[in-house]
C-alpha cells in the first residue's frame, strides 16, 4: 500500500456512529483488529471497543448510557493504542509469551507514572491492552 492509499470504512458500525451525520458516509478506520484478549478484558471493566474512527488509534472505547429521553446509547470514552507499536496480545500472538511478558513488563514500568490515574488515556490502555 503507498501513501496515497487510504482504507476507508464505510459502512456503520455501531448505533453512536449510525446515529451522525458523517460527511458523505465515511469514516476513516485503524485497521487494527480489536483481539479477543481486549474485548474480554472490556467486558471486565464495563465497557465496549471498537476499531478507531481515527487512524492514528487501536481502539475506541465506549460506555453504555441513558440519554435525556432514557434510550441506551453509546458514549465514546477515549481513543487509544498507536497502531504502529505492538501490544501485549499482539506480542502474545507473533512472539509469544516469553517476549510477551518481558514486552509488558516493560510498557508497565515505561508508564508507571500515567497508567495508574483512573480514566486517563494511559490507564485504559494499560487495562485494556496490557
Amino acid at each position: 500500500m503507498s501513501s496515497n492509499d487510504i482504507d476507508y470504512f464505510d459502512e456503520g458500525f455501531d448505533d453512536e456512529i449510525e446515529n451522525k451525520k458523517i460527511s458523505n458516509n465515511i469514516i476513516k478506520m485503524s485497521n487494527y483488529k480489536v483481539t479477543q484478549y481486549t474485548k474480554n478484558k472490556a467486558k471486565g471493566l464495563g465497557v465496549i471497543v471498537k476499531p478507531s474512527t481515527n487512524a492514528k488509534k487501536k481502539i475506541d472505547v465506549f460506555k453504555k448510557e441513558k440519554d435525556k429521553d432514557g434510550k441506551m446509547v453509546l458514549k465514546k470514552i477515549v481513543s487509544i493504542g498507536d497502531p504502529n507499536y505492538k501490544d501485549f496480545p499482539t506480542y502474545m500472538k507473533e512472539d509469544g509469551k516469553e517476549v510477551a511478558n518481558k514486552r509488558r513488563k516493560l510498557y508497565k514500568i515505561r508508564h508507571n507514572k500515567h497508567r495508574k490515574n483512573k480514566g486517563s488515556r494511559s490507564w485504559w490502555a494499560d487495562n485494556l491492552l496490557w
